[in-house]
């Protein structure tokens, strides 16, 4: 049980990607950020881009931090926003399979020591990054309206998280 729960252990917890600065990434070295699109940037469904969103952005692209959308989203949705955000995309990345990770980081021309992964969900965003020893932090998802197939594995990440916490695995990001 314990290495199960290590698995799926994030190095971190944030309410939202906004509680994620580009001086808390820079003091741990990290030059690129692969993030999650559905819940982690933008509702699920939402098809406007937001200008905190772009803010947020734009401040660790002039950072020098470079991004990378990882999704299991479609093509289209994905898209739309990496080209709003003037930043890559891996749609349909299969996580929590390596390949997509691995491809937002040769897109980003960072590697696993510089690397953050930034989602809402523990048996994709967690469990890929941690699969490949990257930094890892699961942020509250903004929005309850999810895919069918996702709200049912919200049930079962729900006791993974209240064993996170009684086991104080749960930190928080600084």
């Amino acid at each position: 049980m314990k290495k199960f729960l290590q698995a799926l252990t994030p190095d971190a917890y944030a309410e939202s990607i906004y509680a994620i600065t580009k001086e808390s990434l820079q003091k741990r070295g990290i030059k690129g950020v692969i993030v999650d699109l559905d819940n982690t940037l933008v509702a699920w469904r939402l098809g406007v881009p937001n200008d905190r969103l772009a803010d947020w952005i734009k401040e660790l692209k002039d950072a020098g931090i470079s991004l990378c959308i990882n999704s299991n989203n479609t093509g289209a949705r994905v898209d739309l926003f990496a080209k709003e955000y003037d930043i890559p995309a891996v749609p349909r990345a299969a996580k929590p399979r390596r390949s997509g990770f691995y491809q937002a980081m040769e897109l980003m021309g960072t590697d696993t020591k510089n690397t953050v992964v930034i989602g809402d969900q523990i048996f994709t965003d967690v469990l890929g990054g941690n699969r490949l020893g990257l930094l890892t932090i699961l942020v509250v998802p903004i929005s309850s309206k999810e895919f069918i197939g996702t709200r049912m594995v919200r049930m079962v990440e729900k006791s993974v998280l209240k064993a996170l916490t009684k086991n104080g695995l749960l930190k928080d990001w600084e």
